[in-house]
């Protein structure tokens, strides 16, 4: 007889964690809860880390820590809550309008 459990737990295992660097200044916003979205462009390699993907959790760091980070100080685990399509006009993408995938990391996960 199979066991139902088993069978659960493989299928956790099996999502990764989506892992984003960001800028300390985006990090604080996250943490406060004042940015609820994360965007990333539409280029070929977001696309493809994206499109059709199920993550267990979004991993914000700030920056590269060593080790990974310490959750609360240099890493931020959120749920993931998938994203969606905008054009918005940023002045870290330049100053024409530009095609992101806007990641929600509204919900902390620990």
């Amino acid at each position: 007889m199979s066991n139902i459990w088993a069978s659960a737990d493989h299928l956790l295992t099996t999502f990764r964690d989506l892992i984003i660097p960001v800028k300390g200044i985006y990090f604080d916003q996250i943490a406060a809860g004042t940015k609820s979205h994360e965007f990333r462009s539409q280029d070929e390699r977001w696309t493809k880390r994206l499109d059709g993907r199920t993550y267990r959790h979004v991993v914000m760091t700030r920056g590269y820590p060593k080790g990974g980070g310490v959750e609360g100080e240099t890493r931020l685990t959120r749920v993931w809550r998938g994203f969606d399509r905008r054009t918005i006009q940023h002045e870290h993408f330049g100053a024409d309008p530009v095609a992101v995938f806007a990641i929600d990391v509204s919900e902390a996960a620990v």
